[in-house]
């Protein structure tokens, strides 16, 4: 078994990033510009943006952090989302998800400009990434395909099962691991709640990528010999063990299905990682117009 290492990769990756910010600066006196959203004060998405603030200043991105309470009303935020997207020295948008019932999530990622759409969310960045037309990926899938990119994995003809069916993960996951790419030319299959007998195909799977939401929905029994695992989950649970108070697990049975893998990624230290850097990476790439 081998790890693949998001702390690792995501750091090999962020210097890159940094040297090509440096030239952005040098080139044309500004830096990228990434403007996060969040509504609430929920512990989970309260983390994660700093995260991502913190990430941008590494690699020596510009960063705005606009934060709303729970009452803020959808045209309220619809009216900011506009305003932001006529900002030229705005490259990338995000607004951190969950919102507020009283507020439609599919209006809000309607909204935010397609060019600035760094979360790659919009429909018109999944639309033209599932024609294989430049676009900006969704970050999570996108910082799988740069792991899987980083350690030299060969996917071609290999049967890939996704676990999970979200527009977030699961959903573009299966469309980038079947495009004529590498990563990808997969033979994809994706199981969901309704599927019966998840293991049927997980136990068929070379690579394994689950993200269904479930701490350690999959088992040892559930997985062949010498595939690889990609987890996805990031399942919060209170904790006596951590100073956060918190403890992360994933989808995977970690311990036991560790030694059946030939690849794994560890939760945490993998995929979250990876998705930072996928939303880096698409923040960059909208400040040197690579997409639009």
């Amino acid at each position: 078994m081998q790890l693949l290492d998001g702390k690792f990769v995501s750091e090999k990756l962020k210097e890159r990033i940094a040297i090509e910010a440096a030239e952005i600066l040098k080139n044309t006196g500004r830096k990228p510009h990434l403007v996060a959203i969040l509504v609430g004060h929920d512990g989970g998405s309260e983390t994660y943006v700093a995260s991502k603030i913190k990430n941008c200043e590494k690699v020596g991105f510009n960063s705005t952090l606009y934060r709303f309470e729970n009452t803020i009303t959808e045209e309220e935020l619809l009216r900011k989302i506009d305003e932001v997207n006529k900002d030229p020295e705005t490259d990338g948008i995000l607004v951190q998800l969950p919102l507020p019932k009283h507020i439609s999530a599919d209006k809000v990622t309607e909204k935010i400009s397609p060019e600035k759409d760094v979360d790659g969310f919009h429909p018109v960045n999944l639309g033209r990434m599932q024609r294989n037309l430049p676009s900006f990926l969704p970050a999570t899938p996108y910082g799988i395909l740069l792991m899987l990119q980083e350690y030299g994995i060969d996917t071609a003809g290999k049967h890939c099962v996704v676990v999970g069916r979200s527009n977030i993960v699961g959903s573009p996951m299966s469309i980038l691991m079947a495009r004529n790419t590498n990563p990808g030319n997969c033979t994809v299959t994706i199981c969901h709640s309704k599927t019966p007998d998840i293991k049927k195909y997980s136990l068929d799977a070379d690579i394994l990528i689950v993200a269904i939401g479930k701490k350690n929905f999959i088992t040892a029994d559930m997985v062949k010999e010498g595939s690889i695992v990609i987890d996805v989950g990031m399942n919060r649970e209170v904790s006596s063990e951590t100073k956060s108070g918190f403890k992360l697990y994933g989808d995977v049975d970690f311990e036991n299905v560790a030694p059946k893998s030939s690849w794994i990624t560890p939760v945490p230290g993998g995929v979250g990682l990876m998705t930072i850097v996928g939303l880096l990476k698409n923040t960059l790439a909208s400040a040197k117009k690579e997409i639009y």
